[in-house]
């Protein structure tokens, strides 16, 4: 807890919220005592599945008393979700491979509450919607514009899981607009350094969408409304607000909001070219650079 405390002094009006990651050397003790400390939740990576994922799960059933324990604890097990590529499996069907041992846990740890992070897929919209009221789904921003041609021949949109095909992302408009409880916005926001994006050896997975992402949000719905995936009546202010913020929280079991306000006015600004520090020698490259966007105002 004492990175949250880093944290909560650089930006004392964010309320952190702390997971573990779940690795073979943790006990039911462990989950025991991360919730009498005010941890949230554990986060799942499959084994090699994304960056920094190398030490991540082999086999969900040897986690089944740590699952348990989370549930008698009201945590959150939030997962990374795909399988890791081995034989017919590939990150193009990663996604698809995992959804039946989501539908496991669901089944076997019915009062668990999971939250499916960064789906790309209808498929795995379809399952969540289906599976029961404990389970939900995060959303980002760049899999609301992204499909297969953008990341495959540009790094910088390339993200795991990768992105899908037109129909898987119109399900993830339709389900991001739909007013269901179960779908919430999750930035999975990645500044990896640009030498690690474009530089030798393997592209490291992740895009950098934060700085920006409500704006990314709406100009998504928008622009679907445009292209008639989305009507105009699809989009209003109370379903973006569940989208982006309250089903987030309720999900979360999070105390009812500050109702801080923010406005958005379009056309007025674009997305920087490159993040840099003091000296230049480290830099990140936004989502979308270079394009207009709206500028963001916090307002009193």
């Amino acid at each position: 807890m004492n990175y949250r405390s880093k944290l909560q002094a650089l930006e004392p009006n964010v309320d952190f919220l702390m997971s573990l990651y779940l690795h073979e050397s943790m006990t039911v003790e462990t989950i025991i005592e991360a919730k009498r400390a005010g941890i949230t939740g554990v986060k799942s990576y499959p084994a090699g599945v994304t960056t920094n994922s190398s030490s991540g799960v082999m086999d969900y059933a040897f986690y089944y008393p740590i699952f348990k324990q989370m549930e008698q604890e009201d945590m959150v097990l939030n997962l990374h979700g795909e399988c890791p590529s081995k034989g017919d499996v590939t990150i193009w069907n990663a996604e698809s491979e995992f959804l039946p041992i989501l539908a496991t846990l669901s089944q076997k740890f019915p009062r668990l509450r999971i939250c499916l992070e960064h789906l790309t897929t209808a498929e795995a919209v379809e399952t969540v919607k289906n599976l029961g009221e404990r389970v939900a789904a995060t959303i980002s921003a760049h899999h609301l514009h992204l499909i297969v041609d953008d990341w495959a021949g540009d790094p910088m949109n390339y993200c795991k899981p990768v992105a899908k095909t037109s129909a898987d992302r119109t399900a993830l408009l339709r389900a991001a607009s739909s007013g269901n409880p179960k779908f919430f916005f999750g930035s999975d926001s990645a500044p990896h350094p640009i030498t690690s994006k474009n530089g030798k050896g393997k592209t490291a997975a992740g895009v950098f969408t934060q700085p920006y992402a409500t704006q990314l949000v709406i100009e998504a719905l928008e622009t679907a409304v445009e292209i008639g995936i989305l009507k105009e009546d699809d989009i209003t202010l109370d379903k973006i607000n569940g989208f982006m913020s309250r089903d987030g929280r309720a999900f979360y079991g999070l105390e009812k909001s500050s109702n801080a306000r923010i406005e958005l006015i379009k056309g007025t600004e674009r997305i920087i070219d490159t993040l840099q520090n003091g000296d230049g020698s480290l830099q990140v490259v936004p989502f979308r650079r270079g394009e207009k966007t709206r500028t963001l105002t916090w307002l009193p």
